[in-house]
């Protein structure tokens, strides 16, 4: 069965490939990737830093700063705050410098004049 065309008089899929093979696609994914990549490694490294931390190195961890906060529940709870931080990181980011590339080929493939 044959695919239904567009508005503009093409198929689906054929509007799809041109889009991916645009400058503004390759742009937008290379921008993805360089925030993204770099971003979960560090947050794994972190992550496994804390583990490690908690498994090798339970002294250092159970160490005392305040009444009966420890270094391990200090690092715990940085955890989540990395996590709140990357997140704002990636909204601004992404506000920044994905959206106006993302909006542009949004409007190629409706039909929009951006």
């Amino acid at each position: 069965m044959a695919q239904p065309e567009h508005e503009s008089g093409t198929r689906p899929e054929s509007d799809w490939t041109r889009v991916q093979e645009s400058a503004d696609f390759r742009r937008l994914r290379k921008r993805l990737r360089s925030f993204v990549f770099p971003m979960t490694g560090f947050f794994l490294v972190w992550y496994l830093l804390y583990v490690l931390l908690a498994d090798y190195a339970p002294g250092f961890m159970s160490r005392p700063v305040w009444g009966n906060i420890n270094i391990g529940l200090i690092f715990g709870l940085l955890q989540f705050v990395s996590t709140f931080v990357i997140t704002g990181l990636y909204v601004w980011y992404a506000n920044r410098r994905l959206d106006p590339i993302a909006d542009r080929l949004r409007g190629e493939i409706e039909g929009d004049a951006r």
